[in-house]
């Protein structure tokens, strides 16, 4: 089947050099964005029900700007004011100079992974005697916890904001050849916004393996993945289909 219009689960890039844009001009494509998923932070009368004492501990580890953003709306609603003895621990280092924004750069109070938690998780356990508080949404990765209880870690999960499923009901979702998907809610999402979907000859591309197995076992067929060794991005297994199927 010939791809002609895609269907892009995320928010329109705000890059012009964007690799959909490229890849729309390269094979003459109809891509278009509309996020399946959103965030909306908890209020603090919300989020007092988990009896979580911020202060009781001693590091933050955010895995996101999101999880950056509401964890400090929140303290502001509480009226929790953040001692310079915290420490913090972030997934990468954009998010680590994205911490600017609330508190003061200083080398011994952040630490920073690459891009993945495992490569969090061995920085944290050079510090196994801090209590760590990590600031997530409702809907994570059950990555997270496994890999802090292997490292006997001791650590809290909190619930700062909930992942909730647009709503789509201006989407008219059989105009698309392809249907492009990033996360298990994504899938939730667009079963729940059409109920009567039937996948037909429609395509379904996914990211990352919790992504592809979540298509599968909702019962449809998964026909584009990544990221694969031939193709890392989300872009390049969509255009190694296309080259493919000419």
């Amino acid at each position: 089947m010939k791809v002609r219009k895609i269907l892009v689960s995320q928010p329109t890039p705000t890059d012009p050099k964007s690799p959909y844009f490229e890849l729309a001009n390269a094979h003459g494509l109809t891509v278009e964005f509309c996020p399946f998923i959103k965030v909306e932070g908890i209020d603090a009368k919300t989020f007092r029900k988990q009896k979580i004492d911020i202060l009781s501990y001693t590091a933050i580890v955010f895995t996101s700007k999101i999880a950056v953003d509401h964890f400090f709306r929140l303290c502001g609603e509480l009226r929790v004011t953040i001692p310079d003895t915290m420490k913090y621990f972030c997934i990468s280092e954009s998010i680590a100079v994205y911490l600017q924004k609330y508190t003061v750069y200083r080398k011994r109070k952040i630490f920073h992974g690459v891009n993945r938690f495992p490569e969090l998780v061995d920085v944290m356990k050079k510090h196994k005697d801090e209590k760590y508080l990590v600031p997530l949404s409702d809907v994570h990765k059950d990555e997270i916890p496994t890999l802090l209880d292997k490292m006997k870690l001791t650590y809290k999960i909190g619930t700062f904001y909930n992942t909730v499923n647009c709503d789509l009901k201006e989407v008219k979702i059989d105009d698309y050849d392809l249907i492009v998907l990033f996360s298990p809610q994504g899938i939730t999402s667009l079963k729940e916004n059409f109920p009567d979907f039937k996948q037909g000859n429609k395509l379904i591309g996914a990211f990352g393996p919790l992504t592809c197995n979540a298509v599968t076992e909702a019962g449809l067929r998964l026909d584009i993945k990544a990221p694969t060794p031939e193709a890392p991005s989300m872009t390049g297994a969509i255009e190694n289909f296309i080259k493919a199927n000419k």
